[in-house]
């Protein structure tokens, strides 16, 4: 920050553009465009950013000023321009310099005239932006189509289009000494936790870094403590508004960075990870069966692989009815090398499929298929059954739906497979103990509820309602005993 950002405007205009071109690149970066004009044959200079100011706003305003008698301008001349000259519903007065420069690099027009102690920050910018798409990541059968952008403004717009509730609050702060980047801390006042915004706001505001680089993400990690060995979430990203308003009426608080379409719900527990909005765009009956289905392939992802392996690994000890476990046919490649190196080729195979242009995804699948599968089993690299039994965690894993949450599942697995190939049914169990022990000890906030709850603590209601798809009448019922 500049020394001169604290300094007031003066009645000099000569002086105050002296001092502005002190704190902004005006004639060294081409896009900060200082405009000298007049106003009642006064002399003024108005201070924009080429791109951001909306050219047919600015011009019908200056057609409005220009004209103005130099008799009608009085000590008084900027709340008499405010009133009854600028007709446009954003506006307002500044007498720093920090102040000009802060709006002028988000995006407004500030204007100065010759003689006033107060200048004028006129709203008239317009980010690029993208049409509210669907997400990829978060598609419905059913329901809107509309998605969150990359503007910040767009996206209070259509949550507050959700939730016309006077109860909604906006709360707007800027972080990072460099990027000053806008960031939104929503809640619903009367279901928020009080404490627990608190909590979120001190935190947001301690924060002392350059730039969010990384938007949300470097936000996240900025104000939760997180652990290397923790691969688990605490903060549910979303691109949908509808998700964003159903889980405002919950009590929950949602953490909007400008420049990123992806909002942060807090707190959340690790079954928040398991709902997807597809549920409630079925039926009762419908919706209940896909989420049951969405367990079953989470847990046939975190489990199955490590699982098998232990069986076939001590068959000595299965019933009768469990002995065609296993391969038929030898292999040069020990059963628990094959999954590591099945599990490196999956992952391999998912980060070239984001690194592909979309014409030549297609091939990209086809040849992943191949190599992981026919190919290499003929070639004696692998046993069909291990090529099986990692297609279905795959599978598990990408009906999980929060990436966040199916990368923590599969390094979960990583480390239960490799416990189980080196130290067979004392690895597995130690493994479990571990994976158990993290997922307990992990906590976001000091006034949010347990990563476990309701399991642990155990409380069958809220508990119920996970593992059941209710009624919405009965959940807006339940809101207050579950949050």
């Amino acid at each position: 920050m500049n020394s001169s950002d604290n300094i007031k405007l003066t009645k000099n205009i000569k002086k105050n553009i002296e001092i502005i071109k002190q704190s902004l690149p005006i004639e060294k970066s081409f896009d900060i465009i200082g405009r000298e004009i007049e106003i009642g044959q006064i002399e003024a200079y108005m201070v924009f950013i080429d791109g951001f100011a909306k050219d047919d706003i600015m011009l019908r305003i200056l057609e409005v000023l220009q004209p103005v008698k130099k008799e009608d301008i009085s000590k008084d001349t900027i709340n008499t321009l405010m009133k009854n000259k600028i007709g446009y519903i954003e506006v307002e007065s500044f007498s720093h310099i920090k102040q000009l420069t802060d709006s002028v690099l988000a995006g407004a027009v500030a204007l100065i005239i010759d003689g006033q102690e107060e200048g004028i920050i006129i709203d008239a910018r317009e980010y690029p932006v993208r049409s509210p798409e669907e997400p990829d990541l978060e598609k419905v059968t059913r329901g809107s189509r509309d998605g969150l952008v990359e503007t910040i403004i767009f996206n209070t717009s259509l949550i507050r289009r959700r939730l016309r509730d006077p109860n909604l609050i906006f709360e707007i702060n800027s972080v990072g000494k460099r990027s000053k980047t806008d960031v939104v801390i929503a809640y619903l006042k009367d279901l928020a936790d009080e404490k627990l915004i608190k909590e979120i706001k001190d935190k947001i505001n301690k924060i002392d870094v350059g730039a969010l680089v990384m938007a949300e993400k470097t936000l996240e990690e900025l104000i939760i403590k997180k652990h290397w060995y923790n691969p688990l979430p605490q903060v549910k990203f979303t691109e949908r508004p509808d998700v964003v308003a159903a889980h405002l009426m919950e009590g929950h608080i949602a953490v909007i960075v400008d420049t990123s379409p992806s909002v942060m719900l807090l707190p959340v527990t690790m079954f928040h990870f398991t709902q997807h909005a597809e549920d409630y765009y079925q039926n009762i009956a419908v919706g209940t069966y896909i989420r049951w289905v969405r367990f079953l392939g989470m847990l046939s992802a975190f489990v199955i692989l490590p699982l098998w392996l232990l069986l076939v690994n001590n068959k000595q000890f299965l019933p009768g009815f469990l002995q065609f476990l296993g391969p038929k046919e030898s292999s040069n490649i020990p059963l628990f090398v094959q999954f590591i190196i099945l599990e490196f080729g999956l992952d391999l195979l998912r980060i070239s499929s984001i690194h592909t242009p979309n014409a030549l995804s297609t091939s990209l699948g086809i040849i992943g298929g191949l190599m992981l599968s026919e190919f290499a089993v003929k070639i004696g690299l692998f046993v069909p059954e291990t090529v099986l039994y990692m297609a279905l965690a795959g599978i598990g894993t990408f009906a999980t739906p929060s990436v966040e949450f199916a990368m923590a599942i599969r390094i979960f697995r990583l480390l239960l497979l490799i416990m189980t190939g080196l130290f067979n049914i004392y690895g597995f169990t130690a493994a479990l103990i571990i994976i158990f022990i993290i997922t307990y000890k992990t906590n976001s906030f000091k006034n949010g509820k347990k990563y476990t709850w309701p399991l642990i603590p155990f409380e069958w209601k809220p508990l119920s309602h996970i593992l059941f798809r209710m009624p919405i009448p009965k959940i807006n019922n339940s809101n207050d005993n579950q949050d």
